[in-house]
Parts: C-alpha cells; sequence; structure tokens
C-alpha cells in the first residue's frame, strides 16, 4: 500500500507545467500586468526577478491563453549557439525551416523583419535571457527595432542585476515588471491550493500556521525552495508512514520534520 505522503510529495516536483500554475493575488497581477505590456505598443518588456520567482511558468501561462489570439511563441531553453537561435528564429518568421548548411545572414534577417511590420505582430518570450551573450542580446534588440517582433526578455535578478538591462538595452525597455518572493500568506495559499487541488484535504489541513512561518522563513518565500523544502518534508513522512508509523502524527506536521528537511537542503546547519 502506497503512503499517503507520496502524491503530497509529488505535488511539489518543481515544474513549469500549466496545470502547475497557482492561481495567487500576486500572480493574477503579475499575470494582468504581462498581459497588459504585451497590448501595448512596446518593443521590448523586461521580465525580472529571482530564480525560482515564477518567471517561467508566467511566461508558460500567458503562451498558452494567448497562443489562439496572438502569434506568440515561447523560447523556453536557451540555444546553445547564436546559430541555433537564429535558425528557431527563421523558422518563427518565415513558418519554414532553414537547411542545416545554410549561414543566417542577419542584415536579411533583419530587413525582412522590417517588411513583416504592419502585416504581422510576433510575440516572442524570451526565458533565461541571461544565458545569451551580448552580441546575441544587441542583436535581439536591433530585431525588436523592426517593430514587427516584440520580445519578452525573461532575466534572473542578480547581484548585478540591472547590468544587462542598462548595458544592451537602455532607454529601449517600456516596461519592467519585477516578480518577487511571496509574502508568508501567499506562500501559505500556495502550498495549501497545490494540495487541495490533488485532493489531499487532510495533508493541507495539518500544516498550520506555526509551520507555515516556519517554512517561509527557511525559503524565504521562493517558491522554487518552497518546492524544494515540501518535497523533502513529505519525503520524510513517507518514509516514517512506512517504516516507522509510531512516530508521525496525521493530524499535524511535526515541527522535528520540517526542521530534519532543512538541515537536509542547508537551510540550517547543527
Amino acid at each position: 500500500m502506497k503512503s499517503r505522503y507520496e502524491a503530497a510529495k509529488n505535488v511539489f516536483i518543481d515544474s513549469i507545467e500549466i496545470d502547475d500554475y497557482i492561481e495567487l493575488d500576486s500572480s493574477v497581477t503579475a499575470y494582468k500586468q504581462l498581459q497588459h505590456s504585451i497590448e501595448k505598443p512596446l518593443k521590448m518588456i523586461l521580465l525580472f526577478g529571482k530564480p525560482g520567482t515564477g518567471k517561467s511558468i508566467l511566461l508558460n501561462r500567458i503562451s498558452e491563453k494567448l497562443k489562439h489570439q496572438k502569434e506568440i511563441y515561447y523560447f523556453d531553453t536557451p540555444s546553445v549557439t547564436e546559430k541555433e537561435f537564429f535558425y528557431k528564429l527563421f523558422k518563427v518568421l518565415t513558418k519554414q525551416d532553414m537547411p542545416r548548411n545554410t549561414e543566417v545572414n542577419f542584415s536579411a534577417l533583419v530587413n525582412f523583419c522590417k517588411n513583416l511590420r504592419g502585416k504581422r505582430e510576433i510575440i516572442i518570450l524570451l526565458d533565461e535571457a541571461q544565458m545569451y551573450g551580448p552580441q546575441m542580446m544587441e542583436r535581439i534588440r536591433l530585431l525588436s527595432d523592426s517593430r514587427s517582433v516584440k520580445f519578452v526578455v525573461s532575466l534572473h535578478k542578480t547581484e548585478d542585476e540591472d547590468l544587462i538591462a542598462k548595458e544592451h538595452f537602455q532607454s529601449r525597455i517600456w516596461e519592467v515588471i519585477e516578480l518577487k518572493n511571496a509574502a508568508q500568506a501567499d506562500l501559505a495559499s500556495y502550498i495549501h491550493k497545490k494540495l487541495l487541488k490533488k485532493n489531499l484535504f487532510e495533508i493541507a489541513n495539518s500544516i498550520k500556521e506555526k509551520d507555515m512561518k516556519m517554512i517561509h522563513k527557511f525559503t524565504k518565500g521562493n517558491y522554487r525552495e518552497c518546492n524544494k523544502l515540501l518535497f523533502t518534508i513529505f519525503e520524510i513522512c513517507e518514509y516514517y508512514d512506512e517504516n516507522e508509523p509510531t512516530k508521525i502524527n496525521y493530524t499535524h506536521l511535526p515541527q522535528r520534520i520540517i526542521e530534519m528537511a532543512a538541515l537536509k537542503l542547508g537551510y540550517i546547519h547543527v
């Protein structure tokens, strides 16, 4: 017989699938802001935030929601080479594959985009854009100047958080959307909604407000860190459920298990 905690553990496998999207006040606000920005006559939009704040799932969601209304493409994985990126872009622009032995003529590509102005508005969602080099970013900027291709550029917020924006875009970005770590109430809602979505009512109810406070403290409200911590918590619960069931209380989540998970992940040290 499977442990009741196996399903709970699997709920928190980190994923950007549209089915894993959890509607919170903050995520709804970010979605509406991005949707509104896309409607504006902007060339570039910057989506900014620390890793784990929900940038990828937001891009995935807006791509899925708008794909029947707009010509929108989600480049979820950064291209390994500039050549690979322009092959992908060529297919978007021309709706056909470029022969693999053909070199991309960038000037011709820009002119092609200029000729599309007023005929098509192409929206490209660029995830993990910090992986692209300075030359690539400059070329993306030049393509956006054609005004037929609009880029939503998603970047990790790091110590030199606005370096790329300052160096490569300057005043060319008209809109900046920043995603932040969740407040405790939002994180609690996120955890409960994910569990309730899978009908894990008893387990959701076992996580009390004091537990949420501790989880928020360890993860600082970061959704990716939250997923890692909850996965580990339920992995430990699963072990006790299968091997030492007398040591687990099904009505509330023991504080020691949260601490064990935090210790395992390096959030606290002995």
